[in-house]
Order: structure tokens, then C-alpha cells, then sequence
């Protein structure tokens, strides 16, 4: 299976001390040698990179490392091939545009039959599964919803149920993002932490490398960072459960009836 790795912050943050945790996974302390990508959003904007290699012996995936690119919301993935060639095209995040805004999905997992989704006017590029079942999810969001609609909640419950569909397929864990959410669903594995004030210090788990975070934030600063597996030993990570699905806004989980329809 795959590994996901996503985060949501409350002001502009860069992501290297997970990343650098996340990259190992890649070929060294994992076996998805089967390429990553990532996306970085930048306003409207999202900056992406894939490559087919491994994340642990790329070039691009070092100039990550020591490129602290800014963003509210990342969303990475490294991949151990279940369904399609390794190749560019199989890479996630997958990205597409609906509603001017740049969409961007991730998946760990497998799906049965996912050639049988219907498509709307989304096609995949690549021959996976995954990409498939976001081409399906896009479909469906615009045909529901032509325009976006005035309140988030009618989205995140349509999200709700379509990831409560695909989770029927197989195993369906889930980072998406439309440039203004975080969503995260769990099958099997999926946790997140936030950090906000007071800060205190986090040590890699497949990597030496301690970050005192204190000094490299703000007392206003909140950061909630979401991974297959905890990245870190000495921290408090939330373990979802299966068919949960988290929605976070400048770093915060959403609470309220509204956000509580799509557990």
C-alpha cells in the first residue's frame, strides 16, 4: 500500500521536517519505491511535483527537502504500485480544475472494479484505480453542484457519501483538497496531530532529526499535519477510524452538526 502525507495551517508553513520523515519511507525504511508527488497550494495557485522514481533516491524529492516552500495546505504521497505501471502518469496527487479552483487527491489503497465508475466530464490521464475514483468524485461533485454552493456543509456531506461508496469498493484512505479544505478519510490507516502553542520539540522516527518547534513558530501559529503512519514518536497522534472522515480549515478539525454528518 501507499503512504499519505498532508497538512493544513492556520498562516504559511513549509513541510520539510515531515517530508524528510515521509521521503525515507520511499525506498529506505519502506518498500514504496513505486514514485511520489506533491502539491503545494499557494492561494489559487498549486504547485506540484511528481516523479516516478523513488522518493528516497530523487533529485526532486531533495530539492524539496532543502526548499522550505510556503503553503497553507500540502498534500503528498508516496507510492507502492497495486494497480497500474509505474510511470509519470500514475503518480499522485492527481490534479484537476472545478470551479476555477484547483483540486487535488491522493489514495492509499485498492479498489474492485473501479473500471466500472461512471465518468462525468472528467477523464483519467493514467491507468490507476485511484484516479479513476477521483475523475468519479469530480463527476459527481459538478453535477450536483454546477456552481459552488453558498455554504460548505452540502459539499462535505455530498464528499461523505461519495467516500462512504468507494469505501464499499475496498480500501479507500483519502487526502482532497479544493484549495480552501483538507479532507481526510479513513479505511485502515490514516492519523493526525496539531501543533499550536504551547510548542514543544518532535524527533523523526526514520530520520535523525529533532525540530524545537517553539523557535520556528509563533504563539498564533496552528499546524495539523495528517500521515498514513505517525512521522513522529513523541507526539500526540489522533488514530482515525474506519469510515471517518476529517475536514480541516486553516489547521483545525471542524466540529458542529454540519461537519458531524460526515462521520
Amino acid at each position: 500500500m501507499c503512504e499519505l502525507l498532508g497538512m493544513s495551517a492556520n498562516v504559511p508553513t513549509d513541510i520539510c521536517f515531515s517530508f524528510t520523515g515521509l521521503m525515507q519511507r520511499g525506498g529506505r525504511t519502506g518498500p514504496h519505491r513505486d514514485g511520489w508527488g506533491i502539491a503545494f497550494y499557494e492561494g489559487r495557485g498549486c504547485r506540484v511535483f511528481h516523479d516516478p522514481r523513488p522518493s528516497a533516491d530523487s533529485e526532486i524529492a531533495a530539492l524539496i527537502h532543502r526548499y522550505p516552500i510556503k503553503s497553507g495546505i500540502v498534500v503528498s504521497h508516496i507510492r507502492k504500485a497495486t494497480h497500474g505501471k509505474v510511470c509519470l502518469e500514475n503518480t499522485h496527487p492527481f490534479v484537476r480544475e472545478l470551479w476555477g479552483r484547483m483540486w487535488t487527491f491522493a489514495h492509499n489503497g485498492k479498489l474492485a472494479n473501479a473500471r466500472r465508475l461512471p465518468l462525468g466530464a472528467f477523464r483519467p490521464v493514467g491507468d490507476t484505480d485511484s484516479e479513476r475514483a477521483f475523475c468519479f468524485m469530480l463527476g459527481r461533485i459538478q453535477a450536483r453542484f454546477p456552481r459552488p454552493p453558498a455554504k460548505p456543509e452540502p459539499l462535505w456531506r455530498l464528499i461523505a457519501e461519495l467516500c462512504a461508496e468507494l469505501r464499499a469498493m475496498g480500501t479507500f484512505n483519502l487526502l482532497l483538497s479544493d484549495s480552501r479544505h483538507l479532507y481526510a478519510h479513513c479505511t485502515t490507516h490514516l492519523c493526525w496531530l496539531t501543533r499550536r502553542a504551547p510548542f514543544g520539540r518532535a524527533q523523526l522516527i526514520d530520520a535523525e532529526m529533532l525540530v524545537d518547534f517553539e523557535r520556528e513558530t509563533t504563539p498564533n501559529d496552528i499546524v495539523t499535519v495528517i500521515a498514513t503512519r505517525p512521522l513522529t514518536a513523541d507526539e500526540p497522534w489522533h488514530v482515525m477510524q474506519p469510515g471517518e472522515l476529517q475536514i480541516f480549515i486553516d489547521g483545525l478539525p471542524q466540529t458542529g452538526p454540519a461537519a458531524e454528518a460526515h462521520t
